[in-house]
């Protein structure tokens, strides 16, 4: 083997190794992932055969033993490129590599199965003119820039694909698809589940609390304090019903039920509300600085900001403040309560929108907090394209901010005097 061929194959393992060491991380299939020895055993490979190359240019002499060791070397590595090539396209997960101009370089057997790509005449052709009239065109013509998830396939319709595109190495991008087909049945059983038990749920829970209002504390006084506490207790499994039932209506991905909705009446509602759960304990004011309308669902948009306003209420201390803001800014408008309550730890915040999750369990229990409210308030965002921006500091309260473009925003119906 002569030394540019020699050097050519070094860098083909290298190469190798970086690919199939990036589509490791990137599926998550272990067996692709490469040691870091093994890396940086072909790096110094490629050194010492360029110095070979200068030793040859200048002298025309190679010792037998060096070159004997440098062919086995090569040898190895390439045995273990042909092994990763192999385990690639055998992946269960559609791989295909572009070029800068977007072109088809590589792609392994799944992408035959999942995307309908074909061998070999779809390699050098253009990836989005390939699938320009699949389900991933549009996703594909506007940049691939975000992930894309529970997408038909387009070859098999029937199954659900995960999408992601990555940049890789010098202008080139990787682009990695995942049947979830199974992921995705497996949470529809989920949510029927909720579903459906919650529904079944309401009833009984309504009948028990109706016959705990018929019982006077006052014909028992010794069974007073019981009384109450299971009153308050079925009210709260009655409100975590009702929110389970409302989170499923939202996974359901339904149509948006879309309407002006007049901002005014909604903000003096949501403050009533809180005036009427603080019973006096809180100073509470709203301030709308612009009279903006938004395009929504009353009905989501509602229990969004009242799920916030309620938080605030509850985990502010007696004579704490809190404040409804509606205004305008560069991007659109936004909906945020401030509270001087006991503020949130750092590491709390990512956290907040999961189902359950409580930073502090004994105070949500006596507070009567279900940990489903943030949960309701993210996915109704998601439904208006907005965003849920937090912002706390332990000691010195908390603000919660819900952030509407400007394809949202409306002007205000004007009633003729």
């Amino acid at each position: 083997m002569s030394v540019p061929g020699f050097a050519a194959t070094a860098a083909s393992v290298i190469g190798g190794v970086i690919l199939a060491t990036l589509l490791g991380a990137a599926i998550g299939q272990t067996l692709l992932c490469l040691s870091l020895a093994a890396l940086i055993a072909a790096a110094v490979l490629l050194v010492r055969v360029h110095r070979l190359g200068v030793a040859v240019e200048n002298s025309r002499f190679i010792p037998d033993a060096r070159y004997e060791r440098l062919r086995l070397r090569s040898r190895r590595l390439s045995l273990q490129l042909r092994d990763l090539r192999n385990a690639a396209a055998a992946l269960p997960d559609a791989a295909v590599l572009l070029d800068g101009e977007g072109r088809i370089r590589w792609f392994n057997h799944a992408s035959e199965d999942l995307l309908g790509l074909r061998r070999p005449q779809d390699r050098g052709t253009l990836l989005i003119e390939r699938l320009r009239e699949s389900t991933l065109g549009p996703w594909l013509e506007s940049g691939a820039e975000k992930p894309l998830n529970d997408v038909p396939a387009p070859n098999r319709p029937a199954l659900r694909l995960g999408m992601v595109m990555m940049p890789f190495g010098h202008h080139q991008r990787l682009m990695l698809g995942r049947d979830i087909s199974d992921l995705m049945r497996l949470e529809q059983v989920r949510q029927d589940f909720v579903a459906n038990v919650s529904h079944e749920l309401r009833t009984p829970l309504t009948v028990i609390h109706g016959y705990l209002e018929l019982l006077d504390p006052e014909d028992q006084p010794e069974l007073a304090p019981v009384i109450a506490e299971m009153r308050v207790q079925s009210e709260r499994m009655g409100q975590i019903v009702e929110d389970l039932l409302m989170l499923s209506r939202l996974e359901t991905h339904q149509p948006l039920q879309e309407e002006h909705v007049a901002m005014r009446p909604l903000l003096a509602t949501l403050r009533k509300e809180a005036l009427a759960l603080s019973h006096g304990r809180h100073h509470i004011e709203l301030q709308e600085r612009t009279d903006t309308d938004l395009y929504g669902s009353v009905r989501e948009l509602h229990s969004a900001f009242s799920n916030l306003v309620s938080n605030a209420v509850r985990y502010t201390p007696t004579q704490g403040r809190i404040t409804l803001i509606w205004e305008r800014t560069d991007e659109g408008a936004r909906f945020t309560v401030e509270d001087t309550g006991y503020g949130i730890p750092a590491n709390h915040l990512a956290r907040l929108t999961e189902r359950f999750y409580r930073v502090s369990s004994s105070r949500s229990r006596d507070t009567g907090g279900t940990g489903l409210g943030l949960s309701i308030v993210k996915h109704v965002l998601n439904r208006h394209q907005a965003q849920l921006h937090i912002e706390s500091e332990p000691g010195h309260g908390s603000r919660f901010s819900c952030r509407f473009g400007s394809m949202r925003l409306l002007k205000p119906i004007r009633l003729d005097a």
